[in-house]
């Protein structure tokens, strides 16, 4: 794993009171910890037993098992017991939906109790509209405190922690309808939560604000940090955009929305969620602290307050793209290639372009621009193909500096390649924020250099790219690294997708998987993807179960949704549109629905 550097520059990490789950220290002047969860039936003792040896063994410290009812209850008890004889101390996570009588047995065997606020004490919603006055609402929250104030006394009596997990995806019909399927009622349903600890002085809890779409994820958490602030509270934070998927795409969806907050200073313990074996997750959660690590000290510049921007206020920086250049305007993709990428025999392919009869052509995953050493015959053909190539003595290329805006102001080049030297984030954040002092609209491209394994610049780029690109700060990417062009080209566009910038593919929101799961997600959504990944534009969510599956989907245009042993519910957006569908045609039917609702393309028809 790479080693990093020190930046210049560094964050200042937001100082959390200590939890304790186990005797694990979560948050205070604790490292970050690292969370997994199993995906074995929790009744099955001796399956989830090796799995959290396994996850333990891997470098995962806490561990969740899902608790849908009384028998996966008392089955902590003998997963903990097992745990203990075989000489394994970490701490064991009960997970809660809908049913409170198993929260109340597990809570006695396991060291934290990981609770819904959108349904410990709420139904699952069904997105119809209601109407609530004061008095009305009052009357709800008095109803949650009564079904919630016997956990918290009991977690309080027996030492025990809890995390108030909001997810986008199972908000409540009540705060959906007070506060909006937003940040805003993500935060208030925790809040509402934390209130009733705080009443019965229970305090040995942390929060979660998790999502499948990282910008709302990064919102969410920023404006419950913001509210805590207020309120002067200081509870521990844990990361994790939910559903990310599987592969690469899973993996940089998952570094911009928690490496995003830890470059802000916040959070205390991670979980990237994969659409993979459990153990896998544990990797990258390593390489996106170490990495992230890089940019901490005991003290820094622009604390959180400074930067605590939500999702509503982000707005994409208003800019001239330059007439001569074909950049897209949702996100321009550079590459940078060398004398001997030139002379390629299959370059095209490798920069984006499809072969139609023997010719090149311009496709939706084919570079705008390239950067080239010196002009050839073939840079020729490139420009005939509406690719821009440019010499590095044609670029404007700035560090950021004070003395380099000031060449800004005067040449006012038609493009700009932003380059720090160090500390990328900060040093980008104050750049962005002179050009807009300063009404300087041209265009600035991120211009990010790597030297270091696959596995970590993948979470690296994805962090500091993502960062920027999510808060709207950025008009394309150049992503300079050792490696294959078409490597660095997909990579390139996966985070631009991942950031909600420029769309070349389908997106697939698929979860992790648990004991509650109906089907091998792993093959299922490897099965779906080879089908259906052509459709940019289009997103697919592939979910387990129906415990998060109609809410997370909200953000997806289809979804396929285990509901029964052997039977699928198909839904589009958050409407059920076919139940009870045999699992051997589901493919086909989700298929058909998609031709039906006039989203299926032919890659042919695909519009660059």
């Amino acid at each position: 794993m790479a080693k990093y550097s020190e930046s210049i520059f560094k964050t200042k990490r937001w100082l959390t009171r200590e939890v304790l789950v186990g005797s694990i220290g979560v948050g205070g002047q604790n490292p970050i910890r690292i969370q997994s969860m199993t995906t074995s039936k929790t009744h099955d003792v001796e399956a989830t037993v090796e799995q959290i040896i396994r996850l333990s063994d891997a470098g995962c410290e806490i561990a969740r098992v899902t608790v849908q009812g009384i028998k996966e209850a008392e089955a902590c008890e003998a997963i903990k017991n097992s745990l203990l004889q075989r000489g394994y101390t970490i701490p064991l996570v009960a997970d809660i939906h809908f049913y409170p009588p198993a929260a109340m047995r597990a809570v006695e065997f396991v060291d934290k109790i990981r609770i819904n606020p959108g349904n410990y004490a709420d139904k699952r919603a069904s997105f119809k509209v209601l109407e609530y006055d004061d008095s009305s609402y009052a009357q709800e929250l008095e109803r949650i405190e009564e079904k919630f104030t016997p956990l918290v006394e009991k977690c309080k009596a027996l030492k025990k922690a809890m995390r108030i997990g909001t997810n986008h995806g199972s908000l409540s019909d009540r705060i959906m309808n007070r506060y909006g399927d937003t940040p805003y009622g993500m935060v208030e349903s925790a809040l509402e939560f934390a209130r009733i600890c705080r009443k019965n002085d229970y305090h040995n809890f942390l929060f979660s604000m998790k999502a499948s779409n990282p910008q709302v994820m990064i919102a969410a958490y920023r404006l419950l940090v913001k509210e805590m602030m207020a309120l002067g509270w200081n509870y521990p934070l844990h990361l994790g955009v939910t559903e990310a998927g599987m592969g690469e795409d899973g993996r940089i969806k998952s570094a911009i929305g928690i490496g995003s907050l830890l470059l802000d200073g916040l959070g205390d313990t991670i979980r990237i969620s994969l659409t993979e074996d459990p153990w896998k997750e544990i990797d990258p959660c390593k390489r996106l602290i170490a990495f992230t690590n890089s940019y901490y000290e005991s003290k820094g510049v622009e604390p959180f307050e400074e930067k605590g921007r939500d999702i509503e206020s982000i707005e994409r920086r208003s800019t001239l793209l330059p007439t001569t250049m074909n950049l897209h305007r949702d996100g321009a993709l550079i590459l940078e290639l060398t004398s001997e990428d030139l002379k390629e025999p299959d370059l095209y392919i490798k920069i984006g372009c499809e072969i139609q009869f023997g010719k090149p052509k311009r496709a939706i995953t084919t570079a705008d621009c390239l950067i080239v050493r010196e002009k050839s015959t073939t840079t020729d053909e490139l420009n005939n193909l509406s690719i821009a190539t440019l010499l590095p003595s044609e670029i404007f290329v700035t560090d950021g500096s004070k003395e380099s805006l000031s060449l800004i102001e005067r040449e006012r080049p038609d493009l700009i390649f932003l380059s720090p030297k160090s500390d990328r984030l900060h040093t980008a954040r104050k750049f962005f924020t002179t050009l807009r002092e300063k009404n300087i609209k041209t265009p600035v491209i991120l211009y990010f250099s790597y030297n270091m394994a696959k596995e970590d610049l993948l979470i690296a780029s994805a962090t500091e790219f993502g960062a920027l690109l999510s808060d709207g700060l950025g008009d394309g990417i150049c992503l300079s690294a050792p490696y294959d062009v078409d490597f660095i080209r997909n990579l390139s566009l996966n985070i631009l997708q991942a950031s909600r910038r420029r769309t070349s593919k389908t997106e697939f929101i698929s979860c992790p998987g648990c004991g509650r799961t109906l089907f091998d997600l792993q093959e299922v959504t490897k099965r779906i993807g080879s089908k259906t990944a052509h459709l940019p534009g289009v997103k697919i969510a592939i979910m387990g179960c129906i415990v998060n599956g109609p809410g997370e989907m909200a953000d997806a245009d289809f979804g396929y949704v285990g509901s029964k042993p052997g039977m699928i519910d198909l839904y589009i957006g958050k409407k059920c549109v076919e139940k009870d569908i045999n699992f051997a045609e589901a493919d086909d039917r989700l298929i058909a629905l998609i031709k039906k609702e006039g989203r299926w393309l032919e890659p042919k028809e695909i519009e660059v």
